[in-house]
């Protein structure tokens, strides 16, 4: 496909995006992250040998697409909210995966990211948190995260490609940082931007490896 022909694909998970926000069912939720793993595959399609850690950004997105699912039927399902949260971890590594192939850890980031996070568990969401499987899940998953973010910190790719890869892990650890606020504290005034920083985190990410497929 032409390099920016393959811009214009980005237009079918934002149509998607609007829809989903909409409120027009979990099938457009889903449909986001499953037209970007389906937009990688198209223009990878010829180079998934050459470069299998394609494979890992996929892998997150389907994750995403599976952890959706469970959290948006979980009603009062404890087992269905843990499986949630795994299903979120798995794309989390994914995303990790994907830039430690290309990089290294920012470890000085990742501290200083790591440091603010923890501080924010033992302060807002460990009060919360009675039940000690849960505790640890929750727990797991923000260390996750912030390597994800910190491998995203040290990418050595394109600065665009970095730096739109970057923005896109940041905007899912924000996404998920909301989440957290509402269930575990009930502070809901930034609920609004839950799916908005969750659709623009799979567009940038989808956007930095078209860009990376010109180089």
């Amino acid at each position: 496909m032409p390099f920016k022909k393959a811009y214009l694909t980005l237009l079918i998970p934002l149509v998607l995006a609007i829809l989903a926000v909409s409120g027009y069912g979990f099938f457009f939720k889903a449909a986001v992250p499953g037209s970007c793993a389906l937009i990688l595959l198209f223009l990878y399609q010829k180079q998934l040998k050459a470069m299998p850690d394609i494979w890992f950004v996929i892998a997150a997105f389907l994750f995403s697409i599976a952890g959706d699912w469970f959290l948006s039927n979980k009603g009062d399902s404890f087992m269905m909210f843990s499986a949630g949260i795994g299903l979120y971890l798995l794309a989390h590594v994914g995303y990790l995966w994907f830039a430690l192939r290309n990089g290294r850890m920012a470890k000085l980031f990742t501290i200083v990211l790591l440091a603010g996070y923890l501080l924010f568990f033992f302060v807002k969401l460990y009060p919360a948190l009675d039940d000690t499987v849960l505790l640890l899940a929750v727990l797991l998953y923000l260390l996750i995260s912030c390597f994800s973010l910190g491998a995203a910190f040290g990418i050595k790719l394109a600065p665009v490609v970095k730096w739109s890869y970057f923005a896109g892990v940041t905007l899912v650890l924000l996404s998920d940082t909301i989440i957290a606020l509402n269930e575990f504290t009930s502070y809901g005034a930034l609920n609004f931007l839950i799916l908005p920083t969750y659709y623009a985190a799979h567009m940038s990410i989808t956007f930095a490896l078209i860009k990376r497929s010109n180089y």
